[in-house]
């Protein structure tokens, strides 16, 4: 897992309430059991015509959003199944980091065991954010995962919630397998003298 500890870097907005993981990657794409190439898919039915062809006007196809690695949504974001594919998706396109007001449960828990950090910010915050990324499209934001603080572009900062083992694994780029493989020394010297 890539280590997440300030990242600065474009966003992009999705000012849609209710997105659920078969926006986020249809389930047509969920035979894999790979990352890899996911993030073609990532918001396929709304990226792509039948034909297969970018629809030019969603965001992911505009030439400005290339290499975003922050998307700004909104309420609810990744509310239905609990496929860990749309977390995948997510990443493989580049995102780093998801801000909305709120996140279905087992979505947020899928991203945050995969690197993908969701930022839970007040509604006020969500309006200006999504009116700021429309007017400006090369709208810089900086995340600092170590104070959980979310920079705005006025340099105001607004607190973010994340849980302390979450926040220990992204800070040390370590899924839950890694956080105890890297307990070894300590699970070795416990077993020799249980034995």
């Amino acid at each position: 897992m890539s280590q997440f500890t300030t990242l600065t870097a474009r966003a992009v907005a999705l000012p849609i309430d209710n997105i659920d993981t078969d926006q986020i990657i249809p389930a047509r794409f969920l035979k894999v059991t790979d990352k890899a190439g996911l993030g073609a898919n990532l918001f396929s039915d709304w990226r792509y015509e039948a034909d297969g062809s970018p629809k030019p006007e969603f965001l992911l196809n505009r030439p400005e959003n290339q290499g975003a690695q922050i998307l700004i949504a909104g309420d609810n974001f990744g509310c239905g199944s609990s496929r860990e594919h749309a977390p995948w998706a997510l990443s493989g396109w580049g995102f780093r980091a998801v801000i909305s007001t709120s996140f279905a449960d087992i979505f947020r828990n899928n991203s945050l065991k995969n690197g993908l950090l969701p930022v839970i910010v007040p509604a006020n915050v969500l309006r200006s954010l999504l009116d700021q990324v429309g007017s400006n499209p090369n709208l810089a934001l900086t995340i600092d995962l170590a104070s959980q603080t979310l920079v705005l572009p006025d340099e105001d900062e607004v607190q973010f919630p994340i849980d302390a083992f979450s926040k220990t694994c992204l800070l040390n780029g370590v899924d839950e397998l890694g956080y105890i493989l890297g307990l070894e020394e300590h699970i070795n010297r416990y077993e020799s003298r249980s034995s």
